[in-house]
């Protein structure tokens, strides 16, 4: 773990009173069913979500709710296949090889042919006759935009600008990063992502949720202990003027609130530790306003070997300069083209 990711962290253990046990936890036997000292279900350590069953079952699976372990077999070798390193497309510089990526090797072990668990299609619901007109009005407004994709540092997505990903809720895993470290303390819980540089700290002790005035990235979260399962409430979402997804939230669950007097948008973690090395994470996604239903995903995070590397995003993010100096290069070299045949 470089210095200043493990500053980042000892600083959020300092905000949150953290009692004096191991960072990591103590270790974890499934007989033990093991607790922290002051007695809640211990669930600390370092986990990695990762793996290449998709979010939505593939329409070419309807109907299929598990794969055989002959079909996973071949799913699997088939994304191994994939992997074998490629050259960048042509005029694409910012390739990563897959040195870099690391979306996991294997579909989960329920076999499951999707994250999504209810709807029994496995399928996201079906937006509103409401939601549907707003995202309609929003992509012609789109398509009607007089400015450039690259004319301000404004049009590009919160990831590209290193403010935020889509770490959670729900915390879905992606390319690569998939992992994160869980703390906890007498009334709190902390989870540390490893993608960019975003801490959830879950307060426990049944304080009343903000007001509708007060979004925030992550949003407004609240925690409780139902047996041995952590349930977290997220409200208060934030999101971007116009609507785009936070850190490309392949849900677009941040596109979903309407304005921030009326938003209906509410996220329901569940963490549940199922033996020594994994713990259940199940998550539903309500929303009355924009889906037709709610809908639940689970995903098994299993424990993985630390340390946590630094994503130094934002302080050694050149690439805004680069992509705004680009477009103004590529804009200037067509003004002079024009130029060059006007004046023939």
């Amino acid at each position: 773990m470089s210095h200043r990711c493990l500053a980042a962290v000892l600083t959020v253990l300092a905000l949150v009173s953290l009692a004096p046990a191991s960072a990591t936890g103590q270790a974890t036997t499934a007989s033990t069913a093991s607790r922290t000292p002051w007695g809640d279900p211990d669930l600390q350590g370092t986990y990695t979500n990762k793996t290449i069953t998709p979010l939505q079952r593939p329409k070419e699976l309807a109907g299929k709710e598990f794969l055989t372990d002959e079909d996973a077999a071949v799913l699997q070798d088939r994304t191994a296949q994939t992997r074998v390193d490629r050259p960048p497309r042509a005029g694409d510089p910012g390739t990563y090889n897959q040195f870099w990526f690391d979306r996991g090797t294997t579909v989960v072990p329920t076999r499951r042919t999707s994250l999504i668990i209810d709807p029994p299609d496995g399928r996201i619901p079906p937006l509103t006759p409401e939601a549907q007109n707003k995202e309609a009005a929003r992509v012609r407004a789109l398509a009607r935009r007089t400015t450039g994709e690259a004319d301000s540092w404004e049009h590009l997505d919160l990831n590209d600008r290193c403010m935020l990903w889509s770490v959670g809720p729900p915390m879905l895993p992606g390319g690569y990063n998939n992992n994160f470290l869980i703390l906890q303390t007498p009334g709190y819980v902390v989870i540390h992502v490893e993608m960019i540089h975003d801490t959830r700290i879950i307060p426990l002790d049944g304080r009343p949720s903000l007001g509708p005035h007060h979004r925030q990235w992550l949003g407004d979260m609240r925690g409780h202990w139902e047996g041995q399962t952590l349930v977290v409430e997220t409200t208060n979402l934030a999101t971007t003027e116009d609507g785009s997804a936070s850190g490309n939230d392949p849900i677009r669950i941040r596109a979903a609130r309407g304005d921030d007097q009326t938003s209906t948008l509410r996220v329901v973690e569940r963490f549940t530790r199922v033996d020594a090395d994994t713990v259940s994470y199940q998550f539903t996604i309500e929303d009355p306003a924009r889906w037709t239903k709610p809908w639940t995903g689970e995903v098994p995070i299993r424990k993985t070997e630390g340390p946590l590397f630094e994503y130094a995003c934002h302080e050694r993010n050149y690439s805004i300069v680069n992509v705004l100096t680009g477009a103004r290069t590529r804009e200037k070299g067509a003004e002079d083209a024009a130029t060059t045949t006007d004046a023939r």
